[in-house]
């Protein structure tokens, strides 16, 4: 394993996360604090309690996965898409480096950065309302998971996407949606019927529900499945670049 070329990538996008600092953590905390105002505060106001938690409180899991999702797919998708678009994308691909060391480097970097930017929201969450974590350390790997497995996407994305306007276009259509629709507001159990039975199909769902449970013990699905789930995409992830950097797919071509 090439340590040195994993850090010099990893290094290298952390820094450009610095240089835009106003953009990269300023930008999604001021949003989501407009988030707590307008949810925690208007809604919650005429919401008191969802399954014996203040509604202010029970909308944090969601606010951070919704925030955590969409740093991980934008960091990895542009940090891999730049190169590929100036050129340098082949100083890589020549280098003594195999595929893995490559995604460790620039997956990585995405998901420290937006574990980061997802701490810094919890703690800021603090501020206005009360939390308690009655799982800190299943919160915590529910967190790292998340980052890493969509991380692992917006690397595919940034590899598939043809334009800057393409890598925004995948995250805005779909993920953005699927997080909305898939508890970060609600608990599934306030749904009809039918409802909670289409919302089973949508992946975040059991993301969100397995985090919410790490803070307040409760869940829409079991625990294990959502571990599952979010297992399961890791590995689809990692398979689908694998099979990319095997076949040169929007890279050599």
């Amino acid at each position: 394993m090439n340590w040195s070329a994993i850090s010099s990538i990893y290094v290298f996008e952390l820094a450009r996360f610095f240089r835009t600092i106003a953009q990269s953590l300023v930008s999604p905390v001021l949003s989501t604090s407009l988030y707590f105002v307008v949810f925690g505060a208007a809604i919650g106001s005429r919401i008191e309690e969802v399954d014996g938690v203040s509604y202010g409180a029970f909308i944090v899991p969601g606010l951070i996965m919704l925030t955590v999702m969409t740093q991980s797919i934008s960091n990895a998708s542009f940090g891999i898409y730049f190169p590929k678009f100036i050129g340098t994308i082949y100083e890589l691909l020549s280098a003594p480096i195999n595929f893995l060391e490559i995604v460790m480097g620039y997956v990585g970097a995405a998901a420290t950065k937006a574990l980061f930017i997802g701490i810094i929201i919890l703690i800021t969450s603090f501020f206005f309302v009360e939390i308690q974590i009655a799982h800190p350390v299943a919160m915590v790997l529910f967190l790292v998971l998340t980052c890493v497995s969509f991380a692992l996407f917006g690397f595919i994305i940034g590899i598939w996407a043809g334009s800057f306007e393409q890598l925004q276009l995948v995250p805005l259509l779909i993920v953005t949606p699927l997080v909305f629709l898939g508890g970060s507001f609600y608990s599934i159990s306030m749904l009809p019927p039918v409802w909670q039975t289409i919302s089973m199909f949508n992946p975040v769902v059991y993301l969100i529900s397995g985090f919410r449970w790490a803070f307040f013990g409760l869940s829409d699905v079991p625990v294990a499945t959502s571990l599952f789930a979010i297992a399961g995409f890791t590995a689809l992830c990692l398979g689908a670049v694998w099979w990319i950097f095997k076949t040169g797919w929007r890279i050599r071509q």
